[in-house]
């Protein structure tokens, strides 16, 4: 089976050489995380349209040259004005072979209409397999996860579950695999340290 890498080593690893080619992921995280690093490493693999719903292009565009460590140079599309679901969708269809999509975040598109929404997703999911690339849907957790989510997490191929803890002065991040459509699930959490890209934190850990 064809793999894509996510630009993390110690995730491709651990996920058998990486992601299967045609995959839909769902990355959830605390809004106050570092998970945009994430994001950031898969740019550097292949050609990437990043699509924004929050953040302006101009924002995520100086975050990107900002970031310390290498990024890629993704195409970048503001599509949290009017009818977003529409304007992404057509945007998805154009799509080249192989190529990446990061949508950051999906929560606005997920607070459309379920049928609408579960249509959005699936016409992602064929184009994904059709043209053999990866995408990748940042899901933020907290106080107002959009109804639609447990639909997100259903269709999605693959779910990375990140946990940010804080305790004291010690910050814990620990990445969940729960679910691997095309290989294994992950038994352990992968503890991660997020600072100026994703590493393996190797301290030890809070008794």
């Amino acid at each position: 089976m064809n793999r894509l890498a996510t630009g993390i080593d110690i995730l491709d690893r651990q996920l058998g050489g990486g992601i299967p080619a045609g995959s839909v992921v769902l990355l959830t995280a605390d809004p106050a995380s570092q998970s945009e690093l994430f994001l950031y490493e898969l740019t550097t693999t292949r050609g990437t349209l990043w699509l924004t719903t929050l953040r302006s292009e101009v924002a995520v565009r100086d975050a990107l040259d900002r970031c310390p460590m290498p990024t890629g140079n993704p195409t970048v599309r503001d599509v949290g004005g009017d009818a977003p679901l529409d304007v992404a969708n057509k945007l998805v269809r154009d799509l080249p072979e192989g190529a990446n999509l990061v949508i950051d975040v999906v929560d606005m598109l997920e607070r459309t209409e379920p049928p609408r929404f579960r249509k959005f997703l699936n016409d992602l999911q064929t184009h994904m397999v059709n043209t053999r690339g990866l995408t990748i849907l940042h899901g933020l957790k907290g106080e107002s996860v959009p109804e639609n989510r447990d639909l997100t997490e259903h269709m999605a191929d693959i779910v990375f579950d990140l946990e940010t803890k804080i305790d004291g002065s010690e910050i814990e991040n620990r990445l969940a695999v729960p679910k691997f459509r095309g290989g294994q699930a992950l038994d352990e959490t992968i503890k991660l340290r997020l600072a100026e890209r994703v590493s393996v934190d190797t301290s030890r850990d809070i008794a």
